[in-house]
């Protein structure tokens, strides 16, 4: 009687310990999670985790286990990346005339309105002008803004640039005048005059394991190669450049997305993420997505010009956060990734987005390690199955039986 009772207890455990590992043996690696006192709370994605989970972030879980049961935490993927308000503002031309020095376009706001921003557009394609901007309250009293602020636009060859936006302080006048320094009357097509927030992102700072320059005189360029260690989110770049004249260069910033082996060593393949110009009229920083890459590449042209001097660069990436919800505080969670054809959870909590609190505390996240339960399900081919094998020759010698057996008798 002992005897089966133990069987019964023996069976069950294994049951439990099957029913466990079925939702998380396909995924390849595990990393514990300690410190969980609370419902909610804030896991930082590590750095070495990005080079092994999917690029979407598809196969990416929270596992709780206690005792038979194995809880699915819901969680959240937030992007800490900066975001840009921009708000029009109505306003109305009411005025153009002009002096020794220069040519006016005064504006006059439809409603009383804090602006930081107003975005030209001319009819001339090739200029180099001096901008000042003033305000007032009764179209009498003027204020400066901005004094002596450049603009510009290039088209020939293969240069198309533009830099028409004037950016301030906050400012908030009834009338705007805007004076453009000019040998002739520009034709001023269009402004836009906004009111721009910006809700600053969290990055992280990022360390380049090498940085190689090379200015090819041949085709005219400076290329930079830059490697890190790991695979990391990257959307910043800022690159020292420094010259004795005014500059404005295509640049172009790519990253690998995948390596492969030749005979004369590992080759990357590259896509864009960003494709503009440096200038000297703007600060040398480029901002685009996050993509997760361990190396760049960044090409300047130089055309017919002395190559930029070069000194460094800053990379920096958006850091990715899991806000997630432990209903169960003794259960023993872990962090679970590594399965290629994973589907993207569907959690509640992203429709309840509101109601989770403010101020959480992170947890623990350890080192990463071989998920124990992982298991492969792999077929062997039909020819290596003997069942398979017997079963064909059998149907192969019965079919020759049938036909001879036919022949012989006609």
């Amino acid at each position: 009687m002992k005897l089966k009772l133990k069987i019964k207890l023996l069976l069950a455990l294994l049951v439990c310990i099957t029913a466990t590992q079925a939702q998380t043996n396909i995924y390849q690696f595990k990393r514990q999670i300690t410190g969980v006192n609370a419902n909610w709370h804030k896991i930082k994605v590590p750095d070495d985790l990005y080079q092994k989970v999917n690029a979407g972030f598809e196969d990416l879980r929270i596992f709780g286990i206690q005792g038979k049961d194995t809880l699915e935490v819901p969680y959240i993927l937030k992007q800490r990346a900066e975001q840009v308000i921009s708000t029009k503002v109505d306003f109305k031309p009411i005025n153009e005339s002009e002096t020794r020095e220069g040519f006016y376009y005064t504006f006059q706001l439809n409603s009383a309105a804090v602006i930081n921003q107003i975005t030209l557009s001319f009819k001339e394609t090739n200029f180099n002008w001096l901008a000042t901007l003033e305000g007032s309250n009764n179209n009498t009293d003027w204020f400066t803004v901005l004094k002596d602020y450049r603009i510009l636009s290039i088209k020939k060859n293969q240069t198309d640039y533009q830099f028409t936006k004037l950016s301030f302080p906050n400012s908030k006048y009834q009338y705007y005048r805007l004076m453009i320094k000019s040998p002739e009357k520009p034709s001023l097509l269009e402004a836009l005059i906004n009111k721009t927030d910006t809700i600053k992102g969290v990055y992280a700072d990022i360390k380049y394991q090498f940085y190689e320059l090379k200015n090819d005189a041949k085709n005219k360029q400076t290329v930079i190669d830059v490697g890190l260690k790991n695979a990391v989110p990257i959307s910043f770049v800022q690159i020292n450049a420094q010259s004795d004249f005014d500059f404005y260069r295509p640049i172009r910033i790519e990253y690998a997305t995948d390596s492969f082996k030749t005979e004369k060593g590992i080759q990357y393949n590259f896509a864009t993420i960003y494709d503009g110009t440096i200038s000297s009229l703007e600060k040398p920083e480029f901002k685009f997505s996050n993509v997760v890459t361990n190396r760049l590449k960044i090409t300047i042209e130089n055309n017919d010009n002395k190559p930029l001097r070069l000194s460094g660069l800053q990379l920096k990436g958006n850091i990715y956060e899991l806000i997630a919800r432990f209903d169960d505080l003794n259960a023993n969670y872990a962090l679970y990734y590594g399965k290629k054809d994973a589907v993207s959870p569907n959690y509640e909590i992203e429709k309840f987005e509101n109601k989770i609190p403010l101020n959480l505390t992170n947890v623990d996240v350890g080192e990463e390690q071989k998920n124990p339960s992982y298991a492969v399900k792999t077929e062997k081919p039909l020819f290596e199955n003997k069942l398979w094998l017997w079963s064909l020759m059998v149907v192969i010698i019965g079919l020759l039986g049938f036909f001879s057996f036919r022949m012989l008798k006609n």
